[in-house]
């Protein structure tokens, strides 16, 4: 079974994962948490429509875990 894939058998994560979360996440890390897949979730950040903040880094993208937890109605 793969990593990513819970108990249940779908992709994503349980709400303890995104709540052990660091500040800011890789882009992939931010596409399981909302269901994406990799190629929509990069075609988002490069036009600036993804669901939520998301950093530049020379080339990499970083997805801002406050704001993602917002979103899924997981704030603190």
């Amino acid at each position: 079974m793969r990593d990513d894939i819970t108990e249940t058998g779908s992709k994503g994560m349980s709400r303890e994962e995104l709540l052990a979360l660091p500040v800011a996440v890789d882009l992939d890390t931010g596409n399981r948490a909302l269901g994406l897949g990799r190629s929509k979730g990069y075609e988002l950040a490069k036009r600036g429509e993804y669901p939520c903040k998301v950093l530049r880094l020379g080339n990499a993208y970083r997805v801002v875990t406050a704001d993602l937890l917002n979103l899924l109605g997981l704030a603190t």
